[in-house]
């Protein structure tokens, strides 16, 4: 019996356009949804915009919009861009709906009808420039548990800490830069903690990973605090009913958003019933597809709250890690904080889709792009190994049989060794190892060309007594080919278009994989993929470095009179220590001296003001920070390879800084 599956990806934000960092999730989703949906299942994919909170009001006002006329315009690119990778939603909607209103009005409702709605004075950051209360991931500080710095108001990054906004050491408001001031308000709180026992019971069944159920575990033994789920004008989102001035924190309804993207989907569809899929009794599905970041809303607040004001839990949800680029996290500097619409004006998306799924393994665990790797993956694997299959035989079949595939299967084990292989494919795209259902598609591919290879057919066309032999031999290869194309279908959907006009077929389903396509013509071979060119990777690096600055995120967008940097500004800085070898005075400069610098792996030259209140010979040896990513500076002495950190009033009045005992060259400094 087909199953009844609802799938979700967590909602974007309204505030910015799509990065590969967003497209990481949306496309492992894609790939789950098109396989579910081959299988003769029936999958719903449903998403929106986040649109409520803080961040949108200020990046309207910033952009003299209202919020309403942003969210609008965001949907806009937001939905361009994801249909360019071949995201195949049902529907993408927006939290700032009617149904999204009523679905969070009807849960608050229900959840205080069972007393587990309460008030209480609470003491709320404030933002003495912009004149707001600060949602917890619009303050920055250090941690209180691990002291990590940078990190949001909500929950540690570093150690997984949750926490309120209050408790984080030195705070920032990455609106303005000012210090927040503490100020009361009344708020209102879910009573989460009576869940808690629930909660045990539910984060150990199958709906999380074994890692996800670990890390949850923790925070349900260190105790749950009642979730404040209310935030005070002003603010862009719903009232809570019967107030004026308190609107659903943005986390409250923005999950509500999956049911209301769904109940507009049933209002266009009549034949899909929203309660036989959110009932308490249902037997349909769902699922949740999110990174590790928001894994608490999710896993603790979504599902208490959903059991509370009965309606069903999620079926699993699906958690992913997060995206590095060689080996780093995502950089404007770097120009590796690459744009979806940047993207696709250099690149085919199938290439990413391929690469994400062949990193994708089911785990929480972060995922590297290496971009030489990204080049040489694709072009091996797809170009060289599958597409190859096809490209090397449909020739044959033209000029020699009229187009005509011939009546029978060639070599019976090498087909089943492809068809057997269906269920271990299956079980490996439900169980989200992505990347091993690749490698697993790609040996088969060697096995195929390696057959190709054993029979020569550029040869065998030659001898008129191998006739028929060459046409079993290049009708076997093309339903090799064929047997890889579904197997890949949902990873590379345009691909499989192409396979499908090839061949003359209708859409290919996965069950298809089990009987032979024989005694039929088939088309011309057009080229389905073109080999991916590294300078044009480096083009798409190049150009987002280049355009980074005009690039934006919640925390950059404010006004400000110029003397604050975001948090995102100071990010960029990279500070290592550095050993000085040898300094040397400068030739005609005053106040320069030359230090040769041991950072680890290499050395550095830098040039540094600090001559009237040093000696050389008392440097050697000495470690100090290094701004180590700053770009090299011609001076007229030479180029000056970073740039060493002194406090004081300058002259002889200034202090070298040095870290503590016990560190070494090349170690970071955060």
């Amino acid at each position: 019996m087909a199953r009844r599956i609802l799938v979700t990806s967590a909602l974007p934000n309204a505030n910015g356009p799509i990065h590969l960092g967003h497209m990481l999730e949306h496309i492992q989703t894609d790939i789950w949804v098109r396989f579910q949906r081959m299988r003769g299942n029936q999958a719903i994919y449903v998403c929106a915009d986040d649109a409520h909170g803080t961040a949108t009001m200020i990046r309207a006002e910033a952009e003299g919009l209202t919020p309403e006329a942003l969210i609008d315009e965001m949907r806009v690119a937001h939905l361009e861009d994801f249909r360019g990778f071949g995201i195949s939603y049902d529907n993408y909607y927006s939290t700032h709906s009617e149904e999204n209103r009523f679905f969070a009005e009807q849960i608050y409702q229900r959840l205080d009808k069972r007393g587990l709605i309460f008030k209480e004075s609470v003491e709320q950051l404030f933002d003495p420039e912009k004149e707001l209360f600060l949602a917890d991931r619009f303050v920055v500080g250090n941690c209180p548990r691990c002291s990590a710095p940078d990190q949001y108001g909500d929950n540690c990054e570093k150690c997984g800490a949750t926490y309120n906004a209050t408790e984080l050491v030195n705070p920032r408001s990455v609106y303005s830069g000012a210090q927040p001031v503490l100020k009361s308000s009344e708020h209102y709180f879910f009573d989460l903690p009576q869940y808690t026992d629930f909660l045990k019971k539910w984060t150990r069944t199958d709906a999380v990973q074994p890692e996800v159920s670990n890390k949850l575990a923790e925070w349900l033994e260190e105790g749950l605090r009642a979730w404040d789920i209310s935030r005070d004008a002003p603010y862009f989102g719903f009232l809570i009913p019967g107030t004026t001035d308190k609107y659903f924190y943005v986390w409250m309804d923005a999950p509500i958003g999956y049911m209301a993207s769904f109940k507009n989907y049933c209002s266009h569809n009549n034949e899909v019933v929203f309660e036989d899929f959110w009932a308490p009794d249902s037997t349909a599905e769902v699922h949740h597809f999110i990174g590790k970041d928001i894994v608490n809303f999710h896993a603790l607040f979504w599902p208490a709250q959903l059991h509370a004001a009965d309606y069903r839990t999620p079926t699993r949800i699906h958690t992913h890690g997060f995206i590095t680029v060689d080996g780093t996290k995502m950089s404007k500097s770097r120009g590796t904080f690459i744009m979806a619409a940047d993207y696709l004006k250099q690149l085919d998306p199938q290439y990413l889709r391929y690469y994400y799924a062949a990193k994708l393994n089911g785990t929480v665990d972060d995922i590297d792009i290496n971009l030489e790797d990204f080049v040489q993956r694709v072009n091996s694997d797809l170009v060289g190994k599958v597409v190859n299959i096809a490209s090397r035989t449909a020739g044959f079949i033209h000029k020699q049989f009229d187009g005509k595939l011939a009546a029978d299967i060639h070599n019976m084990d090498l087909w089943e060794t492809f068809t057997k292989k269906s269920a271990a494919i299956a079980d490996l795209y439900e169980a989200d190892d992505f990347g091993k259902a690749v490698r697993e598609i790609t040996a088969l591919a060697d096995l195929a060309n390696q057959y190709i290879a054993g029979h020569e057919p550029w040869n065998m066309v030659k001898n008129p007594d191998q006739r028929e032999l060459l046409h079993l031999v290049c009708t076997q290869a093309i339903n090799l080919f064929r047997v890889l194309a579904i197997y890949l279908k949902p990873i590379l959907p345009q691909m499989a278009e192409k396979t499908e006009a090839f061949l003359n077929v209708e859409p290919l389903t996965w069950a298809e994989a089990q009987a032979p396509l024989l005694g039929q013509p088939i088309n011309k071979f057009k080229a389905m993929l073109q080999r991916m060119q590294s300078k044009d990777v480096d083009r798409l690096v190049e150009q987002s470095r280049e355009e980074a600055p005009a690039q934006s995120s919640p925390a950059q967008d404010q006004e400000s009179d110029g003397k604050f940097i975001t948090i995102d500004d100071f990010a960029k800085v990279e500070l290592r220590v550095a050993k000085i070898v040898k300094a040397e005075l400068v030739e005609g400069a005053d106040k320069l001296l030359q230090l040769t610098l041991d950072v680890g792996d290499h050395e550095r030259r830098v040039f540094s003001g600090i001559r009237e209140a040093y000696d050389p010979a008392d440097l050697v040896g000495r470690l100090t920070v290094l701004v180590a990513n700053l770009a090299p500076r011609k001076m007229r002495f030479g180029v000056s390879e970073g740039m060493v950190l002194a406090a004081g009033p300058g002259g002889s009045n200034i202090f070298l800084l040095s870290p503590d005992s016990g560190a070494e060259p090349g170690m970071l400094v955060s």
